[in-house]
């Protein structure tokens, strides 16, 4: 998935922890075989060579993952969207090459994009595509989807004093003996800006952090984020960081991804998400940062 596991738990011994390690990260690498679209052998690739036209019956998570994702497509008018491989294809190469893509290809990768496209099956967990060249893209829910279910397969060994983190997302368990939760800082903006405050104390709850601190490029001297707006095809050109705590890492992470498209507009879907919260951080055009919060970020600072 294009990022770094790790997985913090406490065992009452070495062999118990190291069956519940080995668990979790095989449920990780399995779902990294499922969801991925750096892999053309993943079940995601294959599902968009096969299921063009045609229903496809897929497993449990695929169809899992498709769903909530769909389903945050529609919460957020377009703004989060897993089908927009071609459009994540198309700006990765340009910003290895640094340079634009011509309007046409844009054009034609946003017609192959869009959660329209996707029809789903419950009954059958199938699922059939509406046009040839689309490509799935689970870029903002897959790390917090296997790190929660990494969490589950620890939980199944007996394990429930347990942190997995995937990059920027974070799902915790109950707290390390003795603690309240666990302690979750909260990335800075950049290298010469604070974060917003003392960290997190978390326990059974999710933690995402989404922005472009790393992944980006200078094209024609615009900084062009690795994040872009679904809705349009282009990526943000403003600095934005977005951070969200929530009941789980799937939803997290979706958030954390939507709220960087959609800028502070975006704290009221956070508002509206039960047991979220999240913060947003801009450029206020003087070089300091400015963070916004939505309404539930205090109370969580207090849970």
């Amino acid at each position: 998935m294009g990022t770094t596991f790790t997985v913090v738990l406490y065992a009452a011994d070495a062999a118990r922890a190291a069956r519940a390690s080995a668990a979790a990260f095989a449920r990780i690498a399995g779902l990294d075989a499922r969801l991925s679209d750096y892999r053309q052998t993943s079940e995601a690739m294959r599902l968009t060579r096969d299921a063009v036209g045609r229903d496809v019956r897929v497993s449990d998570d695929l169809y899992r993952v498709l769903s909530v994702s769909q389903a945050m497509s529609r919460r957020t008018g377009g703004a989060f969207d897993a089908t927009v491989g071609p459009l994540s294809q198309l700006w990765r190469r340009a910003r290895r090459q640094s340079e634009l893509p011509q309007l046409s290809d844009i054009e034609a990768a946003r017609a192959a994009s869009g959660s329209a496209l996707v029809h789903l099956d419950e009954a059958s967990r199938s699922v059939r595509l509406a046009r040839a060249g689309m490509r799935l893209d689970f870029g903002g829910v897959a790390k917090g989807y296997a790190a929660d279910r990494a969490l589950d397969a620890l939980r199944e060994t007996g394990i429930r004093r347990a942190l997995v983190v995937a990059g920027g997302d974070v799902a915790a368990g109950e707290p390390p003996p003795g603690e309240r939760g666990w302690r979750v800082a909260i990335a800075p903006f950049d290298t010469t800006s604070p974060g917003a405050g003392r960290p997190l104390i978390v326990a059974g709850a999710a933690v995402s952090t989404s922005g472009d601190a790393e992944q980006w490029a200078d094209i024609g001297g615009v900084r062009y984020s690795h994040i872009f707006d679904p809705r349009t095809g282009w990526p943000l050109t403003g600095r934005r960081q977005a951070t969200v705590v929530a009941r789980d890492a799937t939803t997290s992470d979706m958030l954390a991804t939507t709220l960087c498209v959609l800028g502070q507009d975006g704290l009221r879907l956070a508002d509206r998400t039960p047991g979220a919260a999240a913060m947003i951080a801009v450029p206020d055009g003087s070089g300091s940062v400015r963070w916004a919060f939505s309404r539930r970020w205090e109370a969580v600072r207090r849970d």
